[in-house]
């Protein structure tokens, strides 16, 4: 995905086209094509102080300026409160790429052409900013004014700050206070000049948009200078670790290889923009501080989420091949599991683990059974098998908020009032917009799956007991089932015994599509094709599918505004690109044309370009253009898709070859 000058030279789009980068403790980079910060999460250098935690703004940006033949040409740019963009360096990018994962810029000026790469160390605090002069008549002269703060990255900076600054003329310690973390920039073969001057009334308009504070003010401590011959490379350093960073090219050529490896499980006919997807699921993995695994739900605001991370785990590591990393985030996970629950939340540094769930933990039972249908693995259904039977013991009896088998259907039914259980979670205050009290479609389907799951383990584990006792509980909610039949539209209620009484829930929502695509469904082939009908005529967009249908009472078509206005929206008609996963198998499931079924996959490769690039937004507005919405890199969809599109694809053409 390459973007020229009709694209990177005009602000409007070059403003809008974001770029992330990663280094597996939960910190990042990230920014616009322009290098204008949009956002209050934008900055070269967000480290995670308590991995994958504690997220810190440290580096909030940088602006580069080169002067060669006599002339100066600024490099980045900013937007300022009242509508000021000052520089304008983006009039001079002549192509960004991603490569291998790495933001590439081009910057052409007279004969002279400069490349800027932007990377992070794997499993560092640092970041690095690569330059090199790759054309030009002479040498040029490099400057670099760095913008440093010291804020959780959900806040905004105000006012002028009281840092302490220490440099021995090539290099710029920064500390903000007593007690806080030390970091330090340095410019390869660089000398430092110290200034000390404060930038007032930065502009970050996605915040604004979002009805959000938008203003912030940044020190900016000194500039770095340094001369560049034609061929010559200098990096920028930004890094909170104590020892001295690696050397910029180091690190680089292992980015590159490990941003290759994650493609090397592909199918060999694997289309690039499957491929970046291959290379955006790495950032979604993480290690935390204890050395265990965990996956981050979305960037650049979302942390650790027990239903992201089941969801998401098929497709970021069992279809890739990395069944290590499965098995670890399942034994991980596994041991937060308490009262028959997996978190929602996971703990997080001083805050507790959060159990407002009800099909987190089903959802472990799910990414279980594609592990173990990739990778058989005795060692890890032997650990697990004692959790997964007190989660089934847990669920018969009752536990948090009200989740439980109905003894009179043997079906599951969660929720109380005020409480929101399910994947459509929204809630401001006491108000859940979508609380689907009662017996959830894709809840049940779940529950099912669970038990059928803990039921060929216990077969497998000569646990006799255990096995009859499942196959008990899933002949009876199998039995059950069919009450989520709405025969007058020829698809599944969404809820059934609403708020505990005899009334159902009729909406036309995409949950039953979990139901038509899971692997043990009490569905008849003619269910199972009329679901994926009715949802593919009121649902499907080319970026996902609605969460609620366009013709239902309620039904919202833009997601925008304040955080009330967007929350009203968020499960009442925005599309969720996740979707476009369960979709695509359950059409496979429905038709048994495998092409047919990964088609709709396709139009993501231009949805791979409309927010940040090379990765999956989490959401997009319900009607047209269907524009990218939310957090701009999530894993569920990056990781529900890229599974999806596996799948089919061996599928169809066994002889592609990549991991099975």
């Amino acid at each position: 995905m390459i973007f020229g000058r009709p694209l990177c030279g005009d602000w409007g789009e070059a403003s809008a086209r974001e770029w992330l980068v990663t280094n597996g403790l939960g910190g990042y980079a990230c920014g616009t094509i322009a290098l204008a910060n949009t956002r209050r999460y934008h900055g070269l250098l967000i480290a995670s102080l308590a991995p994958p935690g504690e997220r810190t703004l440290l580096v909030a940006k940088f602006d580069a300026a080169i002067e060669y033949d006599g002339c100066r040409y600024e490099l980045g740019a900013n937007e300022f409160v009242g509508g000021t963009i000052a520089p304008r360096g983006f009039v001079h990018i002549e192509t960004f790429v991603q490569r291998d994962g790495v933001p590439t810029w081009r910057y052409a000026f007279a004969d002279a052409l400069l490349e800027m790469r932007v990377f992070m160390a794997p499993f560092a605090a640092t970041s690095y900013v690569g330059f090199t002069l790759l054309r030009g008549a002479g040498r040029a002269q490099l400057e670099i004014k760095p913008y440093v703060t010291y804020r959780g990255h959900h806040a905004h900076a105000r006012g002028q700050p009281a840092y302490r600054i220490e440099t021995d003329g090539t290099d710029c310690r920064v500390l903000a206070f007593d007690g806080a973390r030390p970091y330090r920039l340095a410019l390869d073969g660089g000398r430092f000049e110290a200034a000390g001057d404060c930038y007032w009334n930065f502009f970050h308009r996605a915040e604004a948009e979002r009805g959000l504070d938008a203003v912030e003010d940044l020190w900016m401590p000194g500039r770095f200078h340094r001369e560049l011959d034609v061929g010559e490379r200098t990096y920028l350093v930004a890094t909170a670790e104590d020892a001295v960073p690696a050397a910029g090219v180091t690190v680089e050529r292992r980015v590159a290889v490990e941003g290759a490896a994650a493609t090397a499980r592909l199918p060999a006919t694997a289309p690039p923009w499957i491929r970046a997807l291959a290379r955006a699921s790495t950032q979604f993995v993480v290690r935390r501080g204890d050395g265990s695994s965990g996956v981050i739900a979305g960037y650049p605001w979302f942390g650790e989420w027990g239903r992201d991370a089941m969801v998401s785990l098929p497709g970021l590591a069992t279809a890739l091949g990395r069944h290590e990393l499965a098995a670890a985030v399942l034994r991980g996970y596994a041991r937060h599991v308490d009262g028959g629950m997996l978190p929602n939340c996971l703990p997080a540094g001083d805050a507790p683990a959060q159990y407002n769930t009800a099909d987190a933990t089903l959802w472990l039972f799910h990414a279980l059974h594609e592990h173990l249908a990739a990778q058989p693995d005795p060692a890890l259904e032997a650990e697990l098998f004692p959790t997964l039977l007190k989660i089934v013991k847990a669920h018969v009896q009752g536990t948090r908020y009200g989740i439980g088998v109905d003894p009179a259907d043997g079906l599951l039914r969660a929720g109380e009032p005020g409480t929101q259980l399910t994947w459509m979670d929204a809630k401001q205050g006491d108000h859940a917009f979508t609380p689907r009290v009662g017996k959830p479609v894709e809840i049940n389907a779940l529950w099912l799956n669970a038990l059928d799951l803990t039921m060929r383990l216990a077969e497998r584990l000569a646990q006799h007991d255990a096995y009859t006792a499942c196959r008990r509980l899933r002949a009876a909610a199998t039995a059950s089932f069919h009450r989520f039949w709405n025969p007058d539209r020829g698809c599944l209620y969404d809820v059934i015994d609403v708020d505990g009484g005899p009334t159902v829930d009729a909406s036309l929502r995409p949950n039953q599509l979990i139901a038509a695509a899971l692997p043990y469904s009490p569905l008849s082939p003619a269910e199972r094709r009329a679901i994926v009908a009715v949802c593919a005529h009121e649902l499907l967009t080319s970026h996902g599918l609605r969460s609620l249908g366009p013709r239902e009472p309620g039904y919202i078509g833009h997601y925008a505004g304040d955080a009330y206005r967007r929350d009203s929206a968020y499960h009442q008609g925005t599309v969720w690109t996740w979707l476009l996963g369960p979709f695509a198998w359950a059409h496979y499931l429905a038709y048994g044309d495998a092409r047919a079924a990964q088609a709709y996959l396709e139009p993501l490769a231009q949805f791979l370009k409309a927010d940040a690039i090379g990765t999956l937004a989490e959401i997009a507005d319900g009607d047209a253009p269907y524009a990218a919405r939310g957090c701009f890199a999530q894993a569920w969809s990056v990781a529900q898709v890229l599974h999806a599109w596996i799948r089919l694809e061996r599928l169809a053409d066994p002889a592609s070859g990549g991991e099975r």
